[in-house]
């Protein structure tokens, strides 16, 4: 049961780096602002990269993100080795780190957390098989 539980937070982990992709939803007067900006980039704008540049980049690292979540999930469901899982979390969780830090916004400080998280599960090998 723990498994299960975990290759669904994996999961979930993963799937709200799609948030990236999505477009942005109208400003309400007040409201929040949108974290996940993929158009202005704090470290690469200055750099002269365009928004389009930035956008493939981010499609990228969302898309590394998601299938290396995907395939730790597999592998916490007894479809991979214990090693191939490991390295799954970890370039997905490296993947994730870089995304959030290319294009920061002080909410997602809470993914990069987890992310760190997750790698140092990987390395103890503490992960539930």
């Amino acid at each position: 049961m723990l498994e299960l539980g975990f290759a669904g937070f994996l999961l979930a982990h993963g799937g709200i780096h799609a948030s990236f992709l999505a477009p942005r939803p109208p400003a309400k007067e007040g409201g929040p602002a949108w974290p996940f900006e993929v158009t202005h980039s704090w470290l690469l704008t200055p750099l002269g990269l365009s928004a389009r540049v930035l956008r493939a980049l981010a499609i990228a690292l969302v898309a590394l993100t998601l299938c290396g979540y995907a395939l730790a999930a597999l592998g916490i469901l007894g479809f991979l080795s214990s090693d191939l899982t490991a390295i799954a979390v970890t370039v997905a969780s490296l993947s994730s780190i870089l995304l959030l830090f290319l294009f920061f916004h002080p909410w997602l400080i809470v993914g990069v957390a987890i992310d760190l998280a997750l790698i140092w599960i990987a390395m103890t090998r503490v992960l539930p098989a």
